[in-house]
């Protein structure tokens, strides 16, 4: 193999990197189309006459009822993010008494968009009797395909964070503000995310932990409301107040996704984690 040839495999395996990591983790074709042959050209009729534009229109008819309506009822009906479905969240939310009633709601929920490309609802994990409990932004790829939250590189990361003060997944809850991956592992809207935001609130008052971790910018601009960036945010405890007026001593961190990609800023998030280890002995 010549460094040439070893050039263009490097090349080719970072572009899937890039490819997986964009969201285009599925083939649409089990055959690659060859995007360089010209399309052939269009055939006329025998008789050699040359087509109509109304024979062209035509053939570009849109469906008859019947199969527009079977094909709406395959691809299920996208739910438009607004105002009336953050509000029908909150009232479903509020009517949740139990961890498994909340889940069931999210399960039966139509109301946000973001359901109908994920492949699976991404609830929790870990023990909700933990007295810490951690919240991210949203599920990626292979929290998607498992249903669990942080399972991928930034879940192995942070597993590895939580045993340096001692814990692990027994040892506290896990979740994230959205439940369902983005396409693409785009960034939730607004309107997505206050769509979602009374799920998670109402998980956080039902788990009711003595701290919280908000994993990322995202996670506490919505939890703790505010607009500042996780940068001025981190390594200063903040509260999470719950529907119900409980306070909850709140420490913003940098997210472990952030972290795999500036290793430097490690050391913040150690000095965050012992805050969170210093304040939970505190409370025992």
């Amino acid at each position: 193999m010549t460094p040439q040839s070893d050039d263009i495999q490097a090349s080719l395996r970072e572009l899937l990197h890039f490819l997986a990591d964009a969201g285009a983790d599925e083939a649409l074709d089990e055959i690659a189309a060859d995007r360089f042959v010209a399309p052939p050209a269009r055939q006329t009729a025998r008789t050699g006459e040359q087509p109509t534009a109304g024979a062209g229109l035509q053939r570009r008819q849109p469906a008859s009822p019947a199969m527009a309506s079977s094909d709406t009822s395959q691809r299920g009906d996208v739910a438009v993010p607004d105002e009336a479905q953050a509000a029908r969240a909150r009232e479903l939310a509020r009517n949740a008494a139990t961890l498994e009633e909340l889940r069931e709601i999210l399960a039966a929920f139509d109301g946000c968009n973001l359901k109908s490309t994920a492949k699976n609802l991404v609830f929790a994990d870990g023990n909700p009797e933990a007295p810490l409990m951690l919240v991210g932004e949203a599920p990626g790829r292979d929290e998607d395909l498992e249903g669990l939250p942080f399972v991928g590189r930034s879940g192995q990361l942070l597993d590895r964070m939580l045993a340096a003060i001692g814990r692990d997944r027994t040892s506290a809850y896990i979740a994230n503000v959205i439940p369902w991956r983005p396409p693409g592992n785009r960034t939730p809207t607004p309107q997505e995310t206050e769509i979602c935001r009374p799920f998670i609130e109402r998980m956080i008052e039902l788990v009711n932990p003595k701290v919280l971790v908000n994993l990322g910018g995202p996670s506490a601009k919505t939890l703790l409301n505010t607009t500042e960036g996780i940068l001025r945010l981190r390594g200063n405890w903040r509260v999470h107040t719950t529907t119900s007026g409980i306070s909850i001593p709140a420490m913003p961190t940098l997210h472990p996704a952030y972290l795999l990609r500036n290793t430097a800023h490690k050391k913040l998030a150690w000095r965050d984690f012992l805050e969170v280890k210093a304040k939970l002995r505190s409370l025992d």
